[in-house]
């Protein structure tokens, strides 16, 4: 990725949750930071998102998840990019997330995990710190 390239960030709310408010926060921030951001909107299934992040190249997936199924829904998606050859994608997830949960999200190939009231701009230096890693 050059310097100047625009990050390509999808940021998608998997499963039932139907609040959108910190999902729309973090999508308008990283925007308004310089990020290409694309919204998928509410209640996309974990094929879904994966299957818009390999056909849209995006260089990250931010998941928002309040409903407490993060676990089940990461893994299910760490399967579909899997399967769609799209697991070089960084993903961070962020909104309720226990403190008991975060080791097991990183163990699972989640990049970062942001609790609520995380500043957009923390979310955004971590994006560019890691693809600048993995570049």
């Amino acid at each position: 990725m050059t310097d100047n390239a625009k990050i390509r960030v999808l940021i998608a709310k998997p499963g039932l949750d139907g609040h959108e408010r910190g999902a729309r926060v973090i999508a308008y921030g990283l925007r308004d930071a310089g990020f290409e951001v694309i919204y998928t909107g509410l209640r996309q299934t974990p094929a879904q998102i994966a299957s818009a992040a390999v056909q849209e190249d995006v260089d990250v997936i931010g998941l928002s998840i309040l409903s407490g199924a993060h676990l089940a829904l990461t893994k299910q998606l760490k399967e579909q990019l899997a399967a769609r050859k799209g697991e070089d994608i960084l993903l961070i997830v962020g909104g309720i997330i226990p403190e008991n949960d975060i080791d097991t999200l990183k163990q699972m190939g989640v990049a970062g995990v942001f609790t609520a009231g995380t500043p957009v701009s923390q979310v955004a230096d971590f994006i560019r710190q890691n693809l600048q890693k993995a570049a």
